[in-house]
């Protein structure tokens, strides 16, 4: 089947599939089980309206079981079996996984991630958010800005490694990194994502790329919720600029500056396809993501792998409760 086919067919299904099955579940409900006729019609009205909600929520919670919490436990089971998920083992995958380097090594790179990239991402929107709300052209600026969100995380790193491109010394170097290293008066071209420690800095440097429309939009928005009058009694009283910013705006933007750092945060803990794409985890770059897949579907160790993702979730969970927590507080 074309491709192009085979997804008009899949729209086609799933929207009429939605529906009629919403068609056909209140014509049962209003007509079958709870008719608004006889003596109980007014019962059988609120009856209905107490089920209706249920009804229509049935197919999404179906889905978040089947796709959702079918997974998590699954997973947890794995993770107490041996490699083969046949034999029970407890926590010996756990210990296991203690001891080796390449998973404190992924934790390391993790946490270093956990520091730069949440924290350049939502400085980087906020000032872009900052200077492009008061320009007429601010509006391209914000587009082009947000428009790396509308590339997946594998395009990114492709485009990132062709700039940390290096190619042998004397010939022309298409890599944009190495040909201004060298012509600030470098010696030879590096190889910039096989230095330990710092191309770990390069990687994130794609993911702030990316995260920074989104920061920027979000905090844009609550930019401009910051009430006038505020902002004038400020300026009556002699600040500059950067103390309206700072201790103006700032403070009363907070609640959503936290909102949109802890969901960088949580893109980061999950952070894989750039580390896949540009390293594999070599050279001292590997992510819990990446240690994760190497397990499950290199080494086929089932055991440990699973408990990697049980790590993951693990560190992700706490994060978006309080992210979720904060989000509802924002709105009452």
């Amino acid at each position: 089947m074309h491709p192009a086919f085979q997804a008009v067919l899949t729209i086609v299904v799933g929207v009429g599939g939605c529906i009629g099955y919403f068609y056909f579940a209140n014509l049962v409900l209003d007509k079958v089980l709870f008719p608004a006729r006889g003596p109980q019609a007014g019962r059988n009205i609120n009856r209905a309206n107490m089920i209706r909600p249920w009804l229509f929520l049935l197919p999404a919670l179906i889905a978040l079981g089947l796709y959702l919490a079918y997974p998590v436990f699954a997973t947890l089971w794995l993770s107490l079996h041996d490699k083969t998920g046949e034999t029970f083992v407890g926590g010996a995958n756990y210990a296991q996984m203690m001891t080796e380097a390449k998973f404190w090594e992924s934790m390391r790179s993790n946490a270093l991630w956990l520091v730069v990239v949440p924290a350049a991402s939502t400085a980087f929107g906020l000032l872009a958010a900052q200077l492009t709300d008061r320009i007429w052209w601010g509006s391209i600026a914000k587009s082009l800005i947000f428009m790396p969100m509308a590339i997946s995380f594998v395009g990114a790193s492709v485009i990132w490694k062709l700039i940390y491109d290096v190619r042998p010394a004397g010939t022309d170097q298409i890599g944009i990194l190495n040909a201004v290293y060298l012509a600030l008066g470098g010696d030879a071209p590096q190889q910039w994502l096989q230095i330990p420690f710092w191309n770990n800095f390069f990687l994130m440097a794609v993911l702030v790329w990316i995260q920074s429309g989104f920061a920027m939009v979000i905090l844009s928005a609550a930019l401009r919720g910051v009430p006038e009058d505020t902002i004038e009694a400020a300026i009556l009283d002699g600040a500059n600029p950067f103390q309206i910013f700072f201790k103006i705006k700032v403070p009363q933007i907070m609640g959503t500056i936290i909102v949109v750092w802890t969901t960088i945060t949580i893109v980061v803990l999950k952070v894989f396809d750039i580390v896949r794409a540009m390293t594999n985890g070599q050279w001292e770059s590997q992510v819990l993501a990446n240690y994760m897949y190497d397990k499950l579907f290199t080494a086929s160790d089932w055991g440990v792998g699973s408990a990697a993702a049980m790590v993951i979730m693990a560190l992700v969970t706490p994060i978006l409760v309080w992210n979720v927590y904060n989000a509802r507080k924002e709105m009452r």
